[in-house]
């Protein structure tokens, strides 16, 4: 299905008149997008419309280009058309904010000048690569695209995966040559879903390409969009290389203080309060203990570890800094069992209350939350667990966690807090009310340290975090 514009035959009329070079047989190997064309001009195909895909799609279109968003999925692709905005990132008017259309027919591809795939790229069972969306969406590419058609991966991959994975696949449907019938350039995306501060416009883009003349062809279009600036890496391998480094690093050092809290805490020493002391120094790098959710961090380490494994060598501390952050739902949860201990509570007759259950502040994104995990752990010493999210979807979280789920927050009766996400909401809460709606001898557990632990106690609260 596809929405349809009001002009389209007006458009069909312009794209011939319009120089795209390789739509016509004579034209050899010169690139559709020439220095001589407007980029504006190029209708661009974004395949992929989550939450990298869409804000990406809408992003050009705001930009005055042509867009054309692809996904296999009816639901979502019906929903864009009727004006609604799946991510919740961005808003229902800007997914209809310029020349831009959804669908779910691939035929659509072939007008596209520049195809972009931005579809999931998870990690399976074993923690290894699981390439099959790219891999299928490249057959899809393959077999609709034009000759001089421009291919820009964004999907996270390990380094080598564009030459490997995604061109041979490309070159199999179409029966087109890379670098020589189309092109292939990467571009990893970075911006921060649910932060309004670094979307697609805020965030240097790393593009790399086949070749000089692609590197800059796909340099070029980024830039139109991006106000930061496009950073060229040498090769479409360290382009690939980079995503994954970034969050990798970011995983090190969570890990680093995530396990500095549980030694802190097994030494009876503030954690919070070292770290605040340590952070004095000019050069101290400040990261804060937490769960590591999402679709980055907690993915991205194993995409390194695969491929380097593949040439002979472990990273053993990366494989060590997943553990550690693995093992912290796990122990959000002896913390919880250990406050509950300390108010004289029995764990089979206890009530939890959640507060935060999605990934990350400010987002409503459950998928890879680790607050899941922490959940099944004190299920299975039967505390009775209730949750509540202003932002997540209640029936999804439901079905994900196994758990009742409030639509207006209420303390009563609850043996416990659990602030495992620390939305802004939560910042504000009065202890002192909260307390007096729970049951007697309370225990707070906040995680991230978001609230005042003086004030907590004050309140009358056992209280305990990371």
């Amino acid at each position: 299905m596809t929405t349809t514009i009001s002009d389209t035959e007006k458009r069909a009329d312009e794209r011939e008149d319009e120089q795209y070079p390789l739509h016509s047989s004579d034209k050899g190997t010169t690139l559709r997008h020439t220095e001589e064309q407007s980029a504006r001009e190029a209708t661009i195909c974004v395949v992929g419309l989550g939450y990298v895909g869409l804000p990406l799609a809408v992003g050009f279109a705001q930009s005055n280009y042509r867009v054309i968003g692809y996904d296999v999925d009816e639901s979502t692709v019906d929903q864009l058309q009727e004006g609604v905005d799946t991510t919740g990132d961005l808003s229902d008017e800007s997914i209809q904010d310029g020349d831009i259309s959804y669908t779910t027919d691939a035929t659509e591809i072939a007008e596209a000048d520049y195809v972009i795939i931005a579809v999931p790229t998870p990690i399976d069972e074993d923690d290894q690569p699981d390439l099959s969306y790219v891999e299928s969406a490249a057959t899809t590419v393959g077999s609709k695209m034009e000759p001089g058609t421009t291919v820009i991966l964004e999907s996270t991959v390990y380094p080598g995966s564009t030459r490997e994975v995604l061109i041979p696949e490309l070159e199999s449907a179409s029966g087109l040559s890379a670098g020589t019938d189309f092109f292939v350039g990467y571009s990893p995306e970075r911006a921060t879903p649910g932060d309004a501060e670094h979307g697609l416009k805020d965030v240097v883009k790393v593009v790399g390409g086949q070749t000089e003349e692609v590197l800059e062809d796909v340099a070029t279009l980024y830039e139109s969009v991006v106000d930061a600036g496009v950073h060229r890496a040498p090769s479409i391998e360290v382009a690939e290389a980079s995503k994954v480094v970034e969050n990798t690093q970011r995983d090190l050092n969570i890990a680093y203080v995530n396990e500095l809290s549980m030694a802190l805490e097994r030494l009876d020493i503030d954690g919070q309060a070292v770290l605040e002391a340590a952070g004095t120094k000019w050069n101290f790098h400040d990261y804060r203990p937490g769960l590591v959710g999402g679709h980055c961090i907690p993915v991205d380490p194993y995409f390194f570890t695969y491929r380097s494994a593949r040439e002979g060598f472990d990273p053993e501390l990366m494989r060590m800094s997943r553990k550690v952050n693995e093992s912290v739902p796990g122990y959000v949860a002896d913390l919880t069992i250990k406050a509950l201990n300390e108010c004289h509570k029995t764990l089979r007759d206890s009530r939890v209350l959640v507060l935060g259950l999605s990934y990350k502040p400010g987002v409503g994104d459950i998928r890879s939350s680790k607050v899941t995990n922490a959940v099944d752990t004190l299920q299975e010493y039967d505390i009775d667990i209730e949750g509540f999210d202003p932002f997540a979807d209640n029936d999804a979280v439901r079905e994900s966690f196994e758990i009742e789920v409030q639509d207006q927050l209420s303390f009563e009766g609850f043996d416990a807090i659990l602030l495992a996400t620390p939305h802004a909401e939560f910042e504000q809460l009065d202890l002192e009310a909260v307390a007096g709606d729970l049951a007697e001898d309370p225990a707070l557990i906040d995680v991230t340290g978001a609230l005042e632990e003086d004030a907590a106690v004050e309140a009358g609260f056992v209280y305990r975090r990371l």
